[in-house]
């Protein structure tokens, strides 16, 4: 090195700051053993390289699925959605849930009119019996499709509603999937609203409905951290007809909000006469296993006009307007 031409004689020689990512001289280790002095090196390296213990543990799936890393997997199967809702400044949803099979209208009366060909195509009722049964099913869904139009206005509503509100604007957040879902998620689609889906991973393939925001749209592992995130921003629960897996939200949300483990929000069941038939509520208070109050924690409604009006009554209520 030269010496600085300004640097008074005398004074220590100070080397030129390392180069950050290369050096001069290559490490030893930095050249695989010569195959000159062992003919079957190279052959064993490979094999080393390709050994499942040389893998960078964050790089190792055999690893990172094992029953021991279930603890660090529970907590970035929270932490990537929690990071990405931040980000985009998420902090209210309304929850929308309800059945997948319900589909669009047109939908719904396409597959009603093909049941009606095979079971004609079959003999009839009496000689198909399954196929008539079928078709009955295809019937009631074309009769409950309406709802997937109340979910859709619904949720265009809210989108709406929240453009011309101060932010952080509230988004419709659904489990992600068709039917009920989709309706919701396209509802906020159609008002130019971003909306979040909640997708989780089962046993068979399955897709999220194309109305979700790409960049909201999530895959979860376990059903308990998806549940946390659908309830940790939620001001609202929209419950439409569905089956388990509705059954299974509504009563846990319910559950929560009895227990005031979770505060107060306004949890409505859209479509009065299904929720009166699939669960008789006054009975649960008569048999003395819930009570009256508990009741009292849910309404019912019929049309996306009533739901929204209704979320709006609920939250003057709740800050005291008069």
């Amino acid at each position: 090195m030269r010496e600085n031409s300004k640097t008074p004689k005398g004074a220590p020689r100070i080397p030129a700051p390392a180069q950050p990512h290369k050096r001069r001289e290559p490490l030893p280790s930095d050249r695989p053993k010569s195959p000159f002095d062992d003919p079957q090196a190279p052959e064993r390296l490979e094999r080393i390289m390709a050994s499942p213990s040389f893998r960078m543990a964050y790089q190792d799936p055999d690893f990172l699925a094992s029953r021991d890393t279930r603890g660090p997997r529970l907590m970035f199967d929270y932490l990537k959605t929690e990071w990405a809702l931040q980000s985009h400044g998420v902090a209210h949803t309304i929850v929308v849930f309800g059945s997948t099979r319900i589909c669009e209208p047109a939908e719904a009366r396409r597959r009603r009119d093909e049941a009606r060909v095979r079971l004609r195509a079959a003999g009839g009722p009496a000689a198909a019996p399954e196929l008539a049964a079928k078709l009955a099913i295809a019937e009631r869904i074309v009769a409950k499709s309406r709802l997937y139009d109340v979910a859709r206005d619904f949720a265009r509503l809210v989108a709406e509603a929240s453009e011309g509100a101060e932010p952080p604007a509230t988004l419709v957040m659904t489990g992600g999937g068709p039917g009920i879902m989709e309706a919701a998620n396209r509802g906020a689609f159609d008002a130019g609203a971003e909306t979040i889906g909640l997708n989780i991973s089962l046993p068979h393939e399955q897709y999220p409905n194309p109305y979700v925001t790409p960049e909201l749209c999530f895959q979860f592992h376990y059903f308990a951290l998806r549940k946390l995130h659908f309830v940790q921003r939620a001001r609202a629960l929209v419950a439409f007809p569905g089956g388990y897996g509705t059954f299974d939200e509504l009563f846990e949300v319910l559950t929560l909000v009895q227990t005031r483990v979770m505060r107060p929000i306004p949890i409505i069941l859209v479509g009065e006469e299904f929720w009166r038939h699939a669960v008789d509520f006054d009975y649960l208070v008569a048999e003395g296993v819930i009570d009256r109050e508990d009741r009292e924690l849910f309404w019912f409604a019929d049309t996306a006009q009533d739901i929204h009006d209704s979320l709006l009554a609920w939250e003057r209520a709740a800050r005291g307007d008069a």
